[in-house]
């Protein structure tokens, strides 16, 4: 909800809609008018990325007020109505269909989209979000003029009422909208979020009609939820105390070894790779660390991250790094990048990284390198 909220938040938008007759498209086509706007001035169609920033997507020019888009979208999704010289811009779902729009230049919240049935609901989730802001402006107004503990207390509980019901919002709408793509739209939105509660998403999207779960964008976002629970599961199965994953993998000669059979007294799953600078300018001191604790317990297995497209030979490279960095202990790798079976296993995104076992598996530290690395041996061992 967070990222739908931060495009409200910038735009604070009332969205006008109504429902036309479909005709049958290959694309989108938005005709428009804009009253007052000069010849020559350029619209914008625009995405926003992870940080909230504007891309063009097309621009069209105003003749005699008018203008036109044409195109092809691989998916709903929301873009934005970007005005040279207009202040704001104006979210609304595209969708392969046909657009009117016309277009307010003094005031582009009353700018009015007429459409597929999506943007309907998003002019309503907008508002409901507007009514929220209006409500929290209002009650921050009374903490700022008042020094009576008891209104004080009074609103404060209503904000904590108020943030529950922000909480709810997006639901809502996804509930109420079960029939149209702006509830993908929303899930879609909610997923990218840190906090999404990926499996009351997972079961609303189950909620919706037929035609909208089996549509490309509703099988996109089934495999997003399938994924985000596989790393979630992943995340959960290597937090410290966790008992680590078991796995196996080749070794350079080609034959299998284990998790089970590698570990000792003290184990460290080291994630490393022949191309990865960082993990050779760490070697020598995990060379120190073995040298001076495997006599007394201490095993290691480097898992290599080899594999990369711009490697000619991953697994020579692979071999030759063992050498020059005299690593003794057990080496695997399946020669598969970050798409290897293990590191998948641990939820692996960036190079060195060190997992920590006891004699039984379980982690008891992580991502240590350098001193800190040999001290957590030296206590584990000492």
């Amino acid at each position: 909800m967070k990222k739908l909220v931060t495009i409200f938040v910038l735009c604070l938008l009332v969205i006008g809609c109504k429902t036309e007759e479909k005709t049958p498209l290959d694309g989108y086509r938005i005709t428009g008018e804009a009253p007052g706007i000069y010849n020559g001035m350029r619209i914008y169609l625009q995405i926003a990325d992870q940080k909230n920033r504007k891309i063009n997507k097309d621009t069209a020019i105003v003749m005699n007020e008018k203008f036109m888009f044409e195109g092809k979208t691989d998916k709903p999704e929301i873009w934005f109505l970007n005005i040279t010289g207009v202040n704001g811009s104006m979210p609304f779902i595209i969708e392969n269909d046909l657009y009117k729009i016309i277009v307010d230049k003094d005031k582009i919240d009353n700018t009015s989209i007429m459409g597929p049935k999506a943007n309907e609901s998003l002019k309503a989730y907008f508002n409901d979000l507007k009514e929220l802001a209006n409500r929290r402006i209002k009650l921050m107004g009374q903490l700022r003029t008042t020094a009576d503990d008891s209104v004080r207390e009074t609103v404060n509980n209503e904000m904590v009422n108020l943030n529950i019901e922000q909480s709810k919002i997006l639901f809502r709408h996804i509930e109420q909208n079960k029939d149209n793509s702006a509830s993908l739209v929303f899930i879609d939105n909610e997923l990218s979020g840190k906090e999404a509660d990926i499996d009351k998403l997972n079961t609303i999207l189950k909620t919706l009609d037929n035609t909208i779960q089996k549509s490309s964008l509703g099988k996109e976002i089934e495999n997003k939820i399938q994924q985000l629970k596989k790393l979630k599961a992943a995340e959960g199965a290597t937090e410290i105390g966790s008992m680590a994953p078991q796995f196996s993998a080749p070794t350079p000669d080609g034959s299998q070894l284990s998790l089970k059979e590698s570990l000792g007294k003290v184990t460290v799953i080291d994630f490393w790779a022949a191309w990865c600078g960082p993990c050779r300018r760490e070697n020598p001191n995990v060379v120190k660390v073995y040298n001076k604790y495997h006599s007394k317990g201490l095993e290691i297995i480097g898992v290599s991250l080899d594999g990369s497209s711009r490697q000619k030979d991953p697994k020579d490279a692979w071999i030759k790094a063992i050498e020059q960095d005299q690593l003794t202990w057990n080496q695997v790798s399946n020669l598969s990048y970050f798409n290897d079976p293990v590191a998948r296993a641990y939820n692996i995104k960036s190079i060195p990284a060190t997992f920590i076992l006891d004699e039984t598996g379980k982690i008891v530290a992580k991502n240590l390198r350098g001193a800190a690395l040999e001290a957590k041996i030296a206590e584990l061992l000492n």
